[in-house]
């Protein structure tokens, strides 16, 4: 035989053997709007090809995505990939006027990215207006062929995505609250995949149920993607073991019940070992400030196949509203998995170590009369952000002069004692569209802290375009010598979405290894709003690789 037909056998054998190469793959996003039904009663909702929650995305990790969205309604629209690190591709991050302009009504736009380095659960959402309420779906992103879990494969997988509901437009109750001044109302109920399941004003509604088989194990994706609520997530007379958060592995171990923030994903492993029945899957609030909230439990029902619909299900106790003991239970226990294929990389040195104190505070507003000539408002050290009317990436790698400035402070104005009770003098903060800019490579120390301005509150700050590693966290004012000595440089916690617990601190630390504007936010909607948003504007580096791709023709223009 040829040399060349023995090359071309060898090459066949070799692409055949190995493990598959990534590949391209292509969803279309059409946004329409839908009627659906829930708590007893029917309005309409922007949702994503008619179906609420969306369409589960799935990739495997170095897949290239090509999304095109299409926008059949009234409103102009961006989708954000929530955790994608979008490694030189900010133009396809999502968030409105920060890495694009919206997609206007009867435009589309084509997101196209490489999946880097990632596996694991995300979500997908809306990012402008309140639009993510009914446009979110999920994002599952599976390990390069051939490549394992760090822990037994479970029989099955599952999705469950948690979410919110108002029986009102969600546009209308935030609408009223900016012209108020005040607080919007909170939502009726949580959702489940959807579904509130039954509750005391239309009990005749079903849940969600989810099918098991006995001694089977099931990992399920648990995402938060409600608008303003951190929640608690247990089922009946089942034990979880926690594997994954923000699509990092971690050490795994068990508990009965999580705790997932609005923005966090995690994903935990369940065995099928319970006597044949139905048991309660819940989903209830977590807040431990005076803060008005939806008090209404979802449920949804683990059903044991070949169990009949008229047994009688399990129940469970939810933990109280207030239980920060058993949150905190939770999120001390999660470690980096930190083995060899899978390291914690840790920034030991810190180029730039920045104190953010994250809050509330009030500014005058002639025209809120309900609110007494006074506007509730948000802010990261004191500047409550102003959105542009210019995408902030479009204006850096154009140059466009007026947008933005690079003066974002990096401690507060002014010092006080940020969680005392007793407020400051004034609760007025500055307006701004600043930013805070990075050379490339640097590595970063952010302390994020939260005040007592108004009510102390647990903050979930998401940041695009990194993970990043939580080093540590403690109650009361942050100490710059004496609580240092505590982090935890070795297995930390790495995420994308982090808690900033209610009158407390949290130091996270990253790597400003990716060039582009990148935004940081408290993935509480209400308080986005208010304007509790940064951005980080990384320079590019040395040469095309450590540099922003330049933007796809198809840019939406403002």
């Amino acid at each position: 035989m040829e040399y060349s037909s023995w090359l071309r056998i060898f090459v066949i054998l070799t692409f055949c053997l190995s493990p598959a190469l990534s590949i391209t793959r292509h969803y279309k996003f059409n946004v329409v709007m839908r009627n659906m039904s829930r708590l007893c009663s029917t309005k309409p909702i922007v949702t994503i090809n008619g179906r609420f929650p969306g369409p589960t995305i799935y990739a495997r990790e170095d897949d290239r995505m090509l999304i095109k969205v299409v926008n059949h309604v009234k409103y102009n629209i961006t989708l954000h990939w929530h955790g994608v690190k979008q490694l030189r591709s900010g133009w396809a991050d999502g968030p409105a006027y920060i890495t694009q302009c919206p997609v206007q009504p009867g435009q589309s736009y084509v997101y196209n990215f490489t999946i880097t380095g990632q596996r694991g659960t995300l979500f997908w959402h809306a990012h402008i207006l309140w639009l993510r309420a009914t446009v979110h779906g999920a994002f599952v992103i599976l390990p390069k062929r051939g490549v394992p879990y760090p822990f037994p494969k479970p029989n099955h997988e599952a999705v469950l995505v948690l979410g919110e509901w108002w029986k009102s437009d969600t546009e209308a109750v935030i609408n009223e609250a900016l012209s108020s001044g005040l607080a919007p109302n909170v939502s009726d109920a949580h959702t489940i995949n959807g579904h509130p399941g039954p509750v005391s004003n239309c009990p005749s509604q079903g849940g969600y149920t989810l099918s098991v088989a006995h001694g089977k194990t099931y990992m399920l994706r648990v995402i938060n993607a409600a608008l303003n609520e951190e929640l608690f997530f247990k089922i009946a007379s089942h034990k979880m073991t926690v594997v994954e958060v923000d699509a990092t592995y971690v050490k795994p171990f068990e508990t009965d019940t999580i705790i997932v923030a609005p923005g966090q994903t995690t994903n935990v492993i369940v065995t099928a070992d319970q006597g044949f029945g139905k048991y309660m899957v819940v989903a209830s609030t977590f807040m431990d400030s005076p803060i008005a909230i939806d008090n209404v439990t979802v449920t949804a029902t683990l059903h044991y196949l070949g169990t009949l619909a008229s047994f009688p299900t399990t129940l469970t106790r939810t933990p109280p509203q207030n239980a920060t003991s058993v949150a905190n239970t939770f999120i001390n226990s999660l470690r980096s998995l930190n083995s060899k294929k899978h390291p914690a990389r840790v920034p030991k040195n810190v180029h730039h170590s920045l104190l953010f104190t994250v809050g509330l505070g009030m500014n005058p507003c002639q025209s809120c009369i309900v609110g007494n000539g006074s506007r509730v408002v948000a802010s990261i050290n004191n500047v409550t952000f102003v959105m542009p009317t210019t995408a902030l990436l479009q204006a850096h790698f154009f140059g466009i002069k007026g947008v933005f400035t690079t003066d974002f402070p990096g401690n507060p104005p002014f010092v006080f004692n940020y969680t005392d009770t007793v407020p400051p003098a004034s609760l007025a903060t500055t307006n701004g569209t600043r930013l805070y800019r990075l050379p490339y490579n640097a590595t970063v120390q952010v302390v994020l802290q939260d005040t007592g301005i108004i009510a102390p509150e647990n903050h979930p700050l998401h940041l695009h375009g990194f993970n990043f590693f939580a080093v540590g966290k403690g109650l009361g004012t942050f100490n710059p010598k004496k609580d240092p000595k505590m982090f935890n440089l070795v297995d930390p916690v790495e995420r994308n979405t982090i808690g900033v617990p209610s009158g407390g601190w949290v130091a996270i630390r990253f790597h400003a290894d990716n060039p582009g504007v990148w935004f940081l936010h408290c993935h509480l909607e209400v308080h986005t709003t208010w304007g509790l948003k940064m951005a980080f504007l990384v320079d590019n580096g040395m040469g095309p690789d450590e540099s922003l791709l330049p933007p796809p023709k198809d840019l939406p223009k403002c």
